[in-house]
């Protein structure tokens, strides 16, 4: 026999040697699931994934790595590494990517692969880390990645997700707004006709149209006494609920609306470069642009303290006083963008001089801008200026920052 021959019936041998012990220890430990006690349980949860479900998409990860470089897909047929995983290894498109992109981006984070490998994060934290690494670069991340896997060890992902994203704007603010620019652009929201007798909803909203929808449900998603419905069947009914009073409802321009909360630092409200990204109540961030937006018609609550703030100090304060905000709509009477007519219902009152840079809020420096309006001067840097006869021009940003021509 050859010697190549012998070494790959070696390797042959010790691979379905190595499949024989994968299948036995998770025989094993199915064995030991079902028969555990409540109180042992959730130490054998922890550990199958710690010493079994993480290390092995490790494995997974470093696997596909090399299969990718070996481009051995291609002998199956498959167009591209991520069909083959789909096909030949039963997952779905979205996860067979996430997984080639985890595998691509460990290489160049040796420090976050050996913590995965060792189980001290898991699957899903690293997924938040390659996805950081290809919105900003691993070598950007490198240089804070003691920190970040220390983060990820004490967190669960949805709370990594927002240091993830904080770094990423600090890092990269404009890549962070684009970002945020994009995920905008994709928003889309789809009630069918009736059929037989229901009606089907699909939609996608950007993390600010996320968290003020959910915050609007809130109100109604309260369950009653011996309620006997589903959560899914609470959110239906909040939502119609929402649009009952949302018809009904009496609107003075200066009333309550939705609490959208979020906090954000004085760097993070002025705009100063490094400052991390505004945080959004329930989870989620937004970038620089998008708090200065919001602050821009909105109670802004300021806390400062010191030590471990026994001196917490809180004020608030409408930028836009009642009195202010209905002199404002009887000048401007809908929004003032050239070419839009837009209802009030659907306005901000903006500061030209942007309130975070001491913009004053008084009528000379307001103007009505319905919110996508609003969005385009706050976030695609448009510029909006009031000319000497009280009407409004809009210039547009430089043509390479216009959404059409930013790269995806």
């Amino acid at each position: 026999m050859a010697v190549a021959e012998v070494a790959r019936s070696s390797r042959d041998a010790h691979f379905e040697t190595a499949v024989k012990q994968l299948r036995m220890g998770v025989q094993a430990m199915a064995t030991w699931i079902r028969d555990a006690d409540g109180e042992g349980l959730g130490e054998g949860l922890i550990q199958l994934r710690e010493a079994g479900i993480d290390p092995l998409e490790a494995v997974f990860a470093s696997g596909v790595r090399r299969f990718d470089k070996s481009g051995e897909y291609r002998a199956d047929g498959a167009l591209s590494l991520t069909a083959w995983l789909r096909w030949k290894c039963k997952l779905s498109g979205g996860a067979a990517m996430e997984r080639v992109e985890i595998a691509r981006q460990l290489e160049k984070l040796p420090a976050t692969a050996a913590a995965f490998a060792n189980g001290h994060v898991g699957f899903q934290h690293v997924a938040v880390l390659a996805r950081t690494a290809e919105h900003v670069g691993a070598a950007a991340v490198r240089k804070d990645e003691a920190n970040l896997l220390k983060s990820a060890q004490t967190m669960d992902p949805g709370q990594f997700t927002t240091v993830a994203k904080n770094f990423e704007h600090r890092v990269d603010a404009a890549g962070a707004l684009a970002e945020a620019n994009r995920a905008y652009e994709r928003r889309y929201f789809h009630i069918s006709e009736p059929k037989d007798g229901v009606v089907r909803l699909d939609g996608v909203l950007d993390a600010e149209g996320g968290a003020t929808l959910r915050t609007a449900l809130q109100t109604f998603m309260k369950p009653v006494k011996d309620d006997p419905r589903s959560y899914g069947q609470r959110s239906a009914d909040a939502l119609v609920e929402l649009g009952r009073q949302g018809t009904g409802s009496k609107r003075d321009g200066a009333g309550p609306r939705p609490q959208l909360i979020i906090r954000a630092s004085l760097d993070t409200l002025a705009g100063i470069k490094g400052a991390p990204a505004g945080e959004l109540e329930g989870g989620g961030t937004v970038p620089a642009e998008t708090v200065q937006r919001i602050a821009c018609d909105s109670a802004v609550s300021r806390i400062t303290g010191q030590g471990e703030l026994e001196h917490e100090l809180s004020h608030a304060s409408r930028t836009l006083p009642a009195s202010t905000r209905r002199a404002l709509e009887a000048r401007d009477r809908h929004c003032v963008f050239p070419g839009c007519t837009r209802p009030l219902s659907w306005c901000d009152g903006h500061h030209l001089v942007w309130w975070t840079r001491g913009g004053a809020t008084a009528l000379p420096n307001l103007a009505m801008l319905c919110r996508p309006h609003h969005r385009m001067v706050h976030e695609e840097n448009w510029r909006l200026v009031r000319q000497k006869d009280g009407r409004f021009s809009a210039i547009p940003p430089p043509r390479a920052l216009l959404p059409n021509s930013r790269s995806a």
